[in-house]
């Protein structure tokens, strides 16, 4: 058996084109322009990377991009104000502060600021609470893209038994709860799980999100699963730099029916939700009907 390529990056580009025809029809119907604001603080260099990217490609949907870039040093009172100002801006219907931040500005107490109408990232407890009850929420944006490609797959994924291997806050713990909202039967696993290998067997669709490279080898994946890698991760490899991802991809290949690769599998869809999280706010917030086929 040879896997089935599940091409995110092709997928991440259609969503980006439905995405741009809905922003067309609000500006030529309504004269609404979606608005995406983006904080970044200090110079990290991967997050001034990915800053540059969303920036880039909010534009291209026809989006407006504001970016405040503001100091390593800039106090939490100072970015607690400008979130502030962001919430009660209404030319801006999404706000993400990339993370992570500096030390000494308290991750959570910022992320709770904003407006949770307006936190297209997903992180804000209220979403994560609506999240987890069933509720209309914004979801973070990489669980959602593997749900999308998912259901673009499968079709309905009711009844399937669902692993997910990682118990984060950003993508194991919302994953789990997406796929139990599309009725699958669903494990949380992670690297203390007692007979890791055996649970990982089960799945139908095993989803990888620990952060450790290729920890889940080939005869972990059960004949004809469909394999969703979260990971990115860098390592040397014949005395160069390469990216892997969480499972073993030649390894899985041969026995999944589906599976992602790293790169070009989950990473381009994690910019393409974040641009459809920011449409369905503005849709929201102007009371018209979300887009179909970008939400949970």
């Amino acid at each position: 058996m040879t896997a089935t390529i599940i091409d995110g990056k092709a997928f991440a580009a259609k969503v980006r084109a439905e995405v741009a025809g809905h922003v067309a029809r609000l500006k030529e119907e309504r004269g609404l322009v979606p608005g995406l604001a983006v904080v970044l603080v200090g110079e990290d260099p991967a997050s001034q990377v990915y800053v540059k990217s969303k920036g880039k490609q909010t534009v291209e949907v026809g989006m407006a991009s504001f970016e405040h870039k503001l100091d390593r040093e800039t106090s939490e009172a100072d970015l607690l104000a400008l979130i502030d100002r962001l919430n009660a801006d209404p030319t801006v219907h999404g706000i993400l502060v990339q993370l992570p931040l500096p030390s000494h500005l308290n991750s959570e107490l910022v992320i709770n600021r904003i407006d949770p109408a307006k936190d297209v990232d997903g992180f804000h407890i209220s979403n994560v609470g609506l999240l987890g009850t069933g509720q209309k929420s914004m979801v973070p944006c990489t669980p959602l893209g593997c749900l999308m490609m998912l259901r673009d797959h499968h079709g309905k994924l009711a009844g399937m038994e669902a692993v997910v291997v990682g118990r984060s806050n950003i993508v194991g713990k919302p994953m789990a709860q997406l796929l139990l909202g599309d009725s699958c039967t669903v494990t949380i696993a992670h690297s203390r799980t007692k007979d890791l290998g055996e649970v990982c067997r089960r799945a139908d669709i095993l989803v990888a999100a620990v952060g450790r490279p290729e920890m889940i080898p080939g005869d972990w994946v059960k004949p004809g699963a469909t394999v969703i890698d979260v990971g990115i991760n860098r390592i040397e490899r014949d005395g160069k730099q390469v990216l892997v991802g969480d499972v073993d991809y030649a390894g899985a290949a041969k026995v999944a029916g589906a599976i992602t690769p790293v790169p070009g599998g989950v990473g381009p869809m994690t910019i393409a939700c974040l641009l459809a999280n920011t449409l369905t706010a503005c849709c929201r917030a102007n009371g018209l009907p979300e887009p179909e086929g970008l939400t949970a």
